[in-house]
């Protein structure tokens, strides 16, 4: 499936070099939603993540033609996304410094060990269908509280489906740094939905 849509991909990045105003609303249709959910992990505002999102599609048009394919069209795409949510939230005086580094505080509460390292109160074992819609709005959610930088990565990486490699471009991360990131952002999730949801 990925891969007939990155061959799609490319036959639109073809047709849109020609002018097809066509290809372009089919892209727009194909990868609107997911970029505008990926700026609102850079701010709190709608309006905004929508203006974030109208200008990645006009850094879209302004670039095609320098467009080398190295990456898919849809990593360069939240690549340009990024770097225009960094230059509006800038603008805005909202970008805050994050050191991915940080621990801000332990991933999983101490409490849940046992001075022997075991689980005092191991994690519930989840069993859920992608098509449960009130869970998966749960989880997005949960999503959308996390730290930004721990919400762009886990949007990415979990709802857009992008490789460690790619989240790491987009991001301008270290491959270690993604790691953390993810595995903080997917534990506080997790441990949102074992307060909220403590049926699962």
């Amino acid at each position: 499936m990925l891969g007939r849509i990155m061959d799609s991909d490319a036959e639109l990045v073809g047709r849109l070099r020609k002018g097809d105003q066509a290809a372009f609303a089919e892209l727009v249709d194909r990868y609107h939603s997911s970029l505008t959910r990926f700026a609102r992990s850079f701010t709190a505002r709608p309006e905004l993540a929508e203006d974030i999102a109208q200008e990645t599609w006009l850094g879209l048009l302004r670039g095609i033609d320098r467009f080398e394919g190295r990456a898919s069209l849809r990593t360069w795409l939240f690549q340009i996304c990024a770097n225009r949510a960094r230059t509006l939230a800038a603008r805005e005086g909202r970008l805050v410094p994050v050191d991915p580094t940080d621990p801000d505080g332990p991933t999983v509460d101490p409490a849940r060990f046992n001075p022997d390292g075991g689980w005092t109160q191991a994690p519930a074992a989840w069993d859920f269908a992608a098509d449960d819609a009130e869970l998966v709005e749960r989880v997005r959610a949960a999503i959308v509280r996390l730290p930004e930088a721990q919400q762009q990565v886990v949007t990415l990486r979990d709802v857009e489906g992008l490789s460690a490699a790619e989240v790491c471009r987009i991001l301008d991360l270290t491959e270690g740094n993604q790691r953390v990131l993810l595995h903080r952002g997917r534990a506080r999730v997790r441990a949102i939905l074992e307060r909220e949801v403590p049926t699962i």
